[in-house]
């Protein structure tokens, strides 16, 4: 009997912890303002079955050898499981992935693309590039473009890989994996390009009815690249977006779908920790900009072998070395981590995030392989660069035990949808061109 009443005494005390961190929780997620995330609507299936073949189709790059998947592959849960991709030339997928001859790697790493639905996305790229100006436009590579010519941020995004050399689009003199010059390569600005991809694309039969389901008001001579990317950003939302994971039910008003352990991490998450001042409100991201003390390797995007991040854009002091700020849905599957692929597991980013100063002076790049550790910047004179312009919000470091981080480990793993754990369903077994669909 007092084996009996000791257990329940035991489960008494638990519950009225647990029913005590719900509501330390519930206080923290008020004041942040955060509730359930609006989702947004489905897409249109019409252009969601052609997004798909698009989004698959290596028809869309130059040399006809990579496609969106390339770099977004469900398999590798809309990533590639690459520190930085591999482009044009390349063969294989994800980390067996290896570069064509004379081929580098792309300067930065290739985002998930989860739950882009959400209304709530204003940005896009590491770097913003893409974003929404005003209520009827955003602001692109490209010039100011209509939101009634594009549907949103995730469409505008698709547009801009093809026309990158060294994503999609391919090298001047390069041919084909028929052997046939990449005419793409040859030409000169983005509109001439989404009219020589669109020449493509119409000139395979199989497209011609995908197009005019999904789009039954216009012409086919009066279709541009802009449906095309509107197609596969439908794709993208509608084969991506998930709303199980057990934080998502939490918020739906669940409070047994998060474990204990999750519960006080997500304590941390909003509280002590101070992760939600830049990964915050439903979006788990202030779509800012900051500098976190990321070390430095890879190609870059300078001449000397440097990524300046948001100041490429901005030519603003305060933005060097500053990236978008990611958001946190399936963050667990999603590895490697920053804008370069620093880290390899959640544990490390967050231990960076602590003391970004430790975390860049005592960088650990063994996990790199070779052709990037020969990249590293670790020398004084960058790492002195990087700290001089550090976001305020980094300087001071933060101390938690093992067993805080652990705990919130825990509660980044719990945003992962089970759903999202298999995507090997949305892999159509062809697309019109005929191209292989499987590396």
């Amino acid at each position: 009997m007092k084996r009996i009443g000791f257990l329940v005494l035991l489960i008494v005390g638990l519950a009225a912890c647990g029913a005590d961190n719900d509501a330390q929780l519930d206080d923290l997620l008020q004041k942040a303002n955060v509730f359930q995330l609006d989702f947004g609507p489905a897409p249109d299936p019409d252009k969601v079955a052609l997004g798909q073949a698009l989004f698959f189709d290596k028809e869309s790059s130059g040399n006809r050898d990579t496609s969106c998947a390339t770099c977004h592959h469900p398999l590798l849960f809309t990533g590639d499981g690459l520190p930085l991709p591999v482009g044009t030339s390349g063969a294989g997928l994800g980390p067996t992935r290896v570069r064509g001859q004379g081929r580098g790697f792309i300067p930065r790493n290739a985002p998930e693309v989860f739950n882009r639905g959400a209304p709530e996305w204003r940005t896009m790229f590491w770097d913003g590039r893409i974003a929404i100006q005003d209520e009827n436009s955003l602001i692109t590579p490209a010039g100011t473009m209509s939101l009634n010519q594009i549907d949103n941020v995730t469409a505008a995004q698709a547009m801009f890989p093809p026309t990158a050399a060294d994503e999609m689009r391919g090298q001047s003199g390069d041919k084909d994996v028929f052997g046939e010059p990449n005419e793409l390569a040859q030409l000169d600005g983005e509109e001439a390009i989404w009219e020589g991809l669109m020449a493509r694309l119409l000139a395979i039969p199989g497209y011609t009815p995908l197009f005019q389901a999904a789009f039954p008001d216009a012409a086919v001579d009066e279709l541009t690249f802009h449906d095309a990317a509107n197609a596969i950003g439908a794709f993208e939302i509608a084969a991506f977006t998930f709303t199980d994971s057990p934080w998502d039910q939490y918020l739906a008003g669940d409070t047994s779908a998060l474990s204990d352990e999750a519960k006080r991490g997500a304590l941390l998450f909003y509280g002590e920790a101070g992760c939600a001042r830049c990964h915050s409100g439903n979006l788990m991201t202030d779509q800012q900009y900051h500098n976190i003390g990321a070390p430095q390797f890879g190609p870059g995007k300078s001449e000397i072998g440097v990524d300046d991040g948001r100041f490429l854009e901005t030519n603003t002091p305060a933005h060097q070395f500053a990236f978008r700020t990611p958001p946190l849905r399936n963050v667990a599957l999603t590895g490697p981590y920053m804008h370069n692929g620093a880290y390899d597991s959640l544990e490390a980013v967050v231990r960076h995030h602590l003391d970004v100063k430790a975390g860049l002076l005592n960088y650990d790049m063994s996990h790199l392989v070779p052709e990037l550790q020969i990249t590293y910047r670790g020398d004084a004179a960058m790492q002195e660069a990087i700290l001089e312009t550090l976001d305020p919000l980094m300087i001071a470091s933060t101390s938690l035990t093992d067993t805080e981080v652990g705990q919130l480990v825990a509660f980044l793993h719990a945003l992962t949808a089970p759903s999202a754990t298999n995507l090997a369903h949305t892999l159509p077994d062809s697309v019109p061109s005929g191209l292989p669909v499987r590396d």
